[in-house]
């Protein structure tokens, strides 16, 4: 199979499941980074117990979250995306600013916050509160389907997409 760049009009959205299994990969790189940032954070403030600080530590994991994804979307692909194939771009196919990759990390927590505010309003424990994340992680991936361009909704409401990017090959 012979490797291309991507062409302006190549913004074909890769398949649901590609896109899938690199968010699922996105997920297992990132857990060194949340192990070094908790590392930091608790020689920082000096914690002495797991839950000491821990809405601080979450806000500041949300914080380094921000400045990973943003970096590499702004970049064009996180090291996930770049196993995958897969690059964020605009509408018309040209690199995102930061300020559209900050909108982008922005908006995709909307993989997370509806389940977990539904979640804390009905008192819902923490097991049924993971229950009602891993149904809504499907739909929301569903609704992309939905979509002309097969996008997920965050991206559109974003100005961002993402398409197959597979790199040229360097000569030899």
């Amino acid at each position: 199979m012979e490797n291309a760049t991507i062409h302006p009009m190549d913004l074909t959205a890769p398949s649901l499941l590609r896109r899938l299994a690199c968010w699922f990969y996105e997920g297992v790189l990132l857990f060194g980074v949340v192990f070094i940032a908790g590392y930091l954070f608790s020689v920082m403030t000096q914690m002495h117990h797991a839950l000491d600080n821990r809405h601080e530590l979450q806000a500041f994991l949300f914080v380094i979250f921000g400045i990973y994804f943003t970096w590499f979307w702004h970049k064009g692909q996180t090291l996930a995306m770049k196993t995958w194939h897969i690059r964020v771009v605009d509408k018309t196919g040209q690199p995102i600013t930061q300020l559209r990759a900050f909108m982008r990390y922005v908006l995709s927590w909307i993989w997370f916050l509806p389940p977990l505010l539904v979640g804390l309003v009905l008192k819902l424990s923490a097991i049924d509160s993971a229950v009602l994340l891993l149904g809504w992680v499907p739909i929301w991936a569903i609704l992309a389907r939905f979509h002309p361009q097969k996008q997920f909704w965050h991206d559109v409401w974003a100005g961002t997409r993402l398409v197959s990017h597979v790199p040229a090959k360097v000569p030899k």
